[in-house]
């Protein structure tokens, strides 16, 4: 889904994009994607664009490809398997690694070669309803970091292809420390919307947000554990550090009444979707092998210890 609206943007910004899909599955997609997109690069409540976007598949790549940029934007206990098969096709592009990572960077991408990788975030959610049309709300910015070392040619590159498509850029430079907080973030919300049946569950409902801003304070003390600074990500922690008799009825409103933000929370509604379990046991295993206490996130473990689906 984050690759279909950051494609998207990049087409309307003048470049060229294709969409890599596993043998044989370009002939069950459709040629278009049908979008129902809030963009707020331009409006503060977001512009909504309806339309149908024709869309082109691969279903080879080979190491003399003339891509420039390759986006892998996947789930992260998906990016193993997607670093594997990309690592020997890469070929001269640059990788931007677009999405939650949980382990150390420099692990997580395999056997590419760090000096072609990128490291960005996305700032839009959303997701394919039955009907297979896509609803997404687009942030008027995008994160992109660092590991310590000023970027690259490449990078820059990179930054500025966003920054010609309209998107303001956020810069992290402790890019590995950022990533561990948003994927903390996202522990405490998902455990509790996996709780309550999905994280659509959330939006509007002051109560159940106050019981995940609760499970991702309990959280912080294990983003400590693994060596973060919270000093330098005093934004990233303040919405689980302020009060949640504030936090948690402002959330519950803004969810329910800001319509890129709605969009992203209701595109959450499936009870069975993977990615969310494989944050919550992935949190709750690092907690578990450092010792620290995480009662909500364990009271919630009956929720996503099953398997979701693929």
């Amino acid at each position: 889904m984050i690759a279909t609206v950051y494609g998207w943007v990049l087409q309307q910004a003048g470049h060229d994009v294709e969409f890599y899909v596993r043998p044989g599955r370009a002939a069950t997609y459709a040629d278009a994607v049908d979008l129902d997109l809030f963009d707020t690069r331009r409006r503060l409540w977001g512009q909504r664009v309806v339309e149908r976007w024709p869309v082109r598949y691969r279903e080879t790549l080979k190491p003399d490809h003339d891509f420039d940029l390759i986006v892998l934007s996947v789930p992260h206990h998906r990016l193993p398997e997607a670093t594997a098969f990309l690592a020997p096709r890469v070929g001269p592009a640059t990788v931007l690694v677009f999405g939650n990572i949980w382990t150390e960077p420099l692990a997580a991408i395999g056997a590419l070669p760090v000096e072609q990788v990128a490291w960005g975030f996305p700032q839009a959610g959303g997701g394919f309803g039955a009907d297979g049309v896509l609803r997404a709300g687009l942030l008027p910015s995008v994160i992109f970091g660092t590991l310590g070392q000023p970027p690259t040619d490449r990078e820059r590159a990179v930054r500025q292809a966003f920054r010609e498509a309209g998107l303001r850029l956020k810069e992290r430079p402790d890019f590995r420390g950022w990533l561990w907080v948003h994927f903390a973030s996202d522990a405490g919300l998902f455990s509790q919307g996996l709780r309550v049946g999905s994280l659509s569950k959330l939006a509007g409902a002051p109560r159940e947000f106050r019981e995940a801003l609760l499970a991702g304070r309990e959280l912080l003390p294990l983003l400590e554990a693994r060596g973060v600074d919270l000093r330098r990500h005093r934004g990233g922690v303040l919405l689980f550090r302020a009060p949640t008799w504030l936090m948690a009825p402002v959330l519950a409103w803004l969810t329910a009444h800001v319509a890129p933000l709605r969009v992203n929370f209701e595109a959450h509604s499936d009870p069975d979707a993977e990615e969310p379990r494989e944050v919550c046991r992935d949190t709750l295993a690092e907690a578990r092998r450092l010792g620290v206490a995480v009662p909500r996130l364990e009271a919630a473990e009956p929720s996503f210890a099953r398997a979701g689906k693929h």
